[in-house]
């Protein structure tokens, strides 16, 4: 038996791991070397298909990363951004494929799933017990909820197969882990118990909040005396960037202000096509960035937006963008509500936008842009708050400790 200070060798399941040499969230990038670093084993097994792109890449069986973390790629359908059904295959396929290749790790301590896609938290669970080690589950989105309440997910039949999945899985945890205290209640409605959160937030070391970010926007054509308000991350359904560009249109005759949204998904073609056809001057589309270069990106800009559309869902959610943008030490402009909200507002490190209301954005943008000085000490107070509570290393030593602990517990 273990000793819950002893190593541990961590399976973790997860089609969507992004590298940090990748664009996309990497938490568990992040947690794997902050893990590695003291002295545990992690072995990630991964789709062989880009989560974001849908292209291909690294060969299946694929395996190094860093000291410490061994990367698999599990053979995954690519036909991911065509349909509901096409992506439903690439997570079934990836469910199938990273069950073969996870009976071949050897000697695993605990195995680490992940939701979403909640289909392979199935497959994390069985590993788990065919290898009698725990199950850690890790819930960052409520799903299917979530997509019930966007209108992704309306096959009734489907609806209840994935709530039974879900509710299974909660119950059958050995550990629950959300990563936003919004998300509690949810869980334990749904039969979780030995509930923990392990909150999202940002390696504080890889932010300087001091570099001006000048040759980004040289780089990239961005005014040196704009104002830059920059979105980053997905373009997609729940993203809500129609109301950015009805925003970005009533700022018009805000000459110094510029709106840059950085990254990619679904919905970029048709933003980029709305954006021309409304003669948005003021608007700039940037490609995605892997994690590395996004320090320098968000040091280019003058204030940060992170906004959802008006869902009741998404005021339980601590999205990752706005701690890496309280990291970088730059003011938030929050359009999303409930739980980050409070956060920002506590911490007084930005300002809160009704979501769905492109006046009210557009309001919030033009008085950040009168008073940069205030907005610069939002910026620093963000920082603050973001070393104090939101270090992706001090989360990385508590998420070590549940698991230890639930090493421990089962081995009892």
């Amino acid at each position: 038996m273990k000793h819950p200070a002893e190593k541990l060798h961590i399976l973790l399941i997860h089609q969507a791991f992004v590298e940090l040499k990748e664009a996309g969230g990497t938490r568990h990038a992040e947690f794997a070397r902050s893990l590695a670093a003291r002295g545990q084993r992690i072995t990630v097994i991964a789709s062989s298909v880009s989560y974001l792109t849908g292209k291909a890449r690294g060969a299946t069986g694929e395996a190094a990363q860093q000291p410490g973390v061994r990367l698999l790629r599990a053979a995954t359908y690519r036909g991911l951004h065509r349909s509901f059904v096409h992506r439903l295959l690439s997570f079934i396929t990836f469910t199938v494929s990273s069950f073969f290749v996870g009976l071949g790790v050897k000697d695993v301590d605990l195995v680490w799933g992940t939701t979403p896609p909640i289909f392979q938290s199935f497959t994390a669970w069985l590993l788990a017990r065919l290898k009698g080690v725990p199950f850690l589950l890790e819930v960052r989105d409520l799903w299917p909820a979530f997509a019930v309440q966007v209108g992704v997910l309306r096959n009734p039949i489907l609806i209840r197969a994935s709530q039974w999945l879900e509710r299974f899985l909660y119950r059958h945890a050995d550990r629950l882990v959300v990563n936003s205290p919004g998300f509690v209640e949810h869980v334990q409605a749904c039969g979780a118990r030995r509930i923990s959160v392990v909150p999202n937030g940002a390696d504080a070391a890889m932010f300087d909040p001091g570099t001006s970010g000048a040759q980004f926007r040289q780089r990239h054509g961005l005014p040196a005396e704009a104002f830059v308000v920059l979105y980053a991350g997905a373009h997609g359904l729940s993203n809500d960037l129609g109301v950015v560009l009805q925003a970005a249109e009533l700022l018009k005759a805000e000459a110094k202000i510029l709106i840059v949204l950085l990254g990619d998904g679904k919905d970029k073609p048709a933003l980029q096509a709305k954006a021309a056809e409304l003669k948005l001057g003021n608007v700039r589309f940037l490609p995605p960035l892997p994690k590395v270069d996004m320090p320098e990106a968000l040091a280019a800009a003058d204030a940060c937006l992170a906004i959802l559309k008006p869902i009741s869902l998404y005021s339980s959610v601590y999205p990752n963008k706005v701690f890496d943008y309280m990291a970088a030490g730059r003011p938030v402009l929050l359009a999303i509500d409930g739980v980050m909200r409070k956060v920002i507002e506590e911490a007084e490190a930005g300002r809160f936008v009704p979501p769905g209301d492109a006046p009210a954005l557009a309001q919030a943008i033009t008085e950040m842009a009168a008073d940069p000085a205030k907005a610069r000490g939002m910026g620093r107070a963000g920082r603050a708050t973001l070393e104090a509570h939101f270090d992706r290393n001090q989360l990385a030593e508590a998420m070590l400790g549940l698991m230890q602990e639930t090493a421990a517990h089962r081995q009892k």
